[in-house]
């Protein structure tokens, strides 16, 4: 049934960079260092220290900002390609400068978007189905991360350890616009912006490591016929604290209940966009409810001002060209092309390139070998991924290459039964298709003995022929049953061709 209201969510996604050390000095940028261990006067703000700009950073950041569409830089009063760093000011006991450099008004990247898939994500749509969604994007800037927090969760009231390792780890955030309306569309958002980042090299996106967070901002609005937009918009909500897909699907659907039900117990008219501030909340998973925690700061709040220890920059035209060139195929295209040029429906294309490059590139070397795309998707569903889950390998060290997976294709028993016995004996034994068939003692089939003795049961069985010329058409499944019988293992498929080949003559 659906909900009396529409949710509207915004989504700010923090995603960390691949780089080897931090944005702004040459501490190492990687997770699971001792605590404390990887800083040094730079990222620990000591006084007389200044930072330096990791190029690569930004090249990755720039990579990113490409992939999502926006454009580079361009503010009007601005030279094309010029952006800025701007020092955000607050106090927190994991920022140890006591502002953070981050960008405000002239962010190197601006005015994006992203296509999501929403055919599977909207209530009601067709499972596998394709609908396309266009999710803008404010802004993707480049800021350094702060440090992490360690608070005692006994409750036995416990210090709060502070590990300053993640303190200036370059950080991508990413700001989309309020445009889904669903878990479930910020669930497909989140998937498709991981997936863009790992297959263009900008970030790994572990949630559980905290290189990617994201924050959800949620209202509702509820239709009202009176009012001039039509409906009346709840006040905005920050959700934090959001460290899983699932946990952002469930704060989201638990703060809009949340919003419907103080919507209704309002007598004041109060609880409403621009009566009440925004909020910032956190999302508690193992109770399932968000914990409304402060007032949310503004721009103002935060005393902007531009960063004086690091020059601007202008992005050119030959470093944008340059950086798309070193950028791959994106997911999307990928996709587009899947479709056209191996005939996949949209669903195996999506399956596919969300399992990443380098299982393209396996599909792509299969497909081609066999000339049958769909085939060999069906197969690799069938047999490679269910493989790869067991043994918790990648499709890299996978011990069957394309080549041989495509020569077992060729060559393996029709029968699935068979053909997965063959394929289990190649991985356990490294044995090469021959071998395995020859090991699990599947002889070859000779089709002309097999057309032979369906004509045997064909003369033996002359009442269910009379009944099968008649109409009866299930009369010709007693003379198939007698020939898969007598000729076990056989291909189902294959004996019904023959069967029907020979009944057209009779």
């Amino acid at each position: 049934m659906a909900e009396p209201y529409k949710i509207v969510i915004g989504l700010e996604v923090h995603v960390q960079l691949l780089t080897k050390t931090k944005l702004f000095c040459g501490c190492l940028n990687k997770f699971g260092l001792p605590p404390n261990s990887a800083t040094c006067p730079v990222c620990l703000g000591l006084p007389g220290a200044l930072p330096v700009m990791n190029e690569h950073a930004f090249r990755l950041a720039l990579r990113a900002a490409i992939a999502l569409n926006c454009q580079i830089a361009s503010h009007p009063g601005q030279v094309p390609g010029f952006t800025k760093w701007d020092r955000k000011n607050y106090y927190y006991p994991d920022l140890p400068k006591n502002f953070q450099i981050s960008q405000y008004d002239l962010p190197f990247s601006h005015d994006g978007y992203l296509d999501i898939n929403i055919g599977q994500a909207s209530p009601g749509r067709q499972a596998g189905g394709e609908q396309t969604k266009r999710i803008g994007i404010i802004r993707a800037h480049l800021e350094e991360d702060a440090g992490k927090n360690l608070h005692d969760e006994s409750g036995k009231g416990h210090d709060t350890l502070v590990d300053l390792n993640r303190t200036g780890t370059p950080l991508l955030e990413i700001v989309s616009h309020p445009d889904m309306n669903s878990p479930e569309e910020a669930i497909a958002y989140l998937e498709e912006i991981r997936l863009l980042l790992r297959e263009i090299g900008v970030s790994d996106c572990e949630m559980q490591e905290g290189s990617l967070r994201c924050d959800a901002n949620v209202n509702i609005h509820i239709p009202k016929a009176d009012e001039p937009k039509g409906y009346v918009a709840t006040p905005l909500v920050e959700v934090k604290n959001l460290n899983s897909f699932r946990g952002v699907g469930r704060a989201i659907a638990y703060e809009a209940k949340r919003h419907y039900d103080e919507f209704k117990a309002d007598t004041k008219g109060t609880f409403r966009f621009g009566y009440m501030l925004k909020t910032t909340a956190g999302w508690d998973d193992a109770k399932g409810v968000t914990v409304v925690q402060r007032h949310k700061e503004e721009a103002a709040d935060y005393r902007y001002f531009p960063e004086p220890d690091l020059v601007p920059i202008i992005v050119t035209a030959e470093l944008i060209e340059a950086v798309k060139a070193e950028t791959g195929e994106l997911p999307s295209v990928q996709r587009n092309r899947l479709q056209k040029d191996y005939g996949l429906t949209a669903y195996d294309a999506q399956v596919l390139t969300a399992k990443g490059r380098p299982t393209v590139a396996y599909f792509e070397i299969v497909a081609e070998s066999i000339c049958d795309g769909k085939a060999a998707s069906n197969r690799m569903s069938d047999l490679i991924y269910p493989a790869l889950a067991e043994r918790k390998e990648e499709i890299t060290e996978f011990p069957i290459d394309a080549a041989a997976f495509a020569k077992f294709l060729k060559k393996a028993p029709t029968n699935s039964q068979d053909r997965r016995d063959v394929f289990k004996i190649m991985l356990e034994k490294g044995v090469s298709v021959e071998e395995a068939i020859g090991i699990a003692g599947i002889k070859e089939l000779d089709e002309s003995a097999l057309r032979a003795a369906v004509c045997q049961a064909i003369a033996a069985n002359p009442k269910s022929v009379a009944d099968f010329k008649s109409g009866k058409t299930a009369a010709a499944n007693k003379i198939k049953g007698e020939v898969m019988k007598a000729n076990k293992g056989v291909p189902n498929d294959l004996v019904q061709r023959l069967l029907d080949e020979e009944l057209a003559r009779v």
